[in-house]
């Protein structure tokens, strides 16, 4: 994940992609756990990912999906703590919340970034 820039960088020469077209999709410690918050711009918020992102690619002007996985390391190092596996009170909380990140996909694709903004953004904290 931290140099997935370089993919991203790969498939928008290859297949000639517009960057208006481009959906990245991580996890956002900052975010409650289960929720979903979708961008046109903005920073990395310390997210290695996304910053190599903006480095290959030459722009933090991208869509982005960001999924909370919540801040409950506290003592761990947050490379520990994103990589570990679920517990298994998330995956029962995880599959419905699923759904909603599925809707939030296909309305990208279908309506594009601002309706589907509008649509999913205020249900969704």
């Amino acid at each position: 994940m931290n140099r997935s820039g370089i993919a991203v960088k790969h498939w928008i020469i290859k297949e000639k992609i517009i960057k208006k077209n481009i959906l990245v999709i991580s996890d956002d410690i900052y975010l409650n756990f289960g929720n979903f918050r979708l961008k046109g711009k903005g920073g990395s918020g310390g997210h290695n990912g996304l910053k190599n992102i903006e480095k290959e690619i030459g722009t933090s002007h991208y869509a982005r999906l960001r999924f909370g996985i919540n801040k409950n390391f506290l003592s761990k190092k947050i490379d520990s703590y994103v990589l570990e596996n679920w517990k298994n009170e998330e995956i029962e909380y995880l599959f419905p919340k699923l759904d909603i990140g599925i809707k939030i996909i296909f309305s990208f694709v279908k309506n594009g970034l601002h309706k589907t903004m509008n649509r999913f953004n205020r249900h969704n904290t």
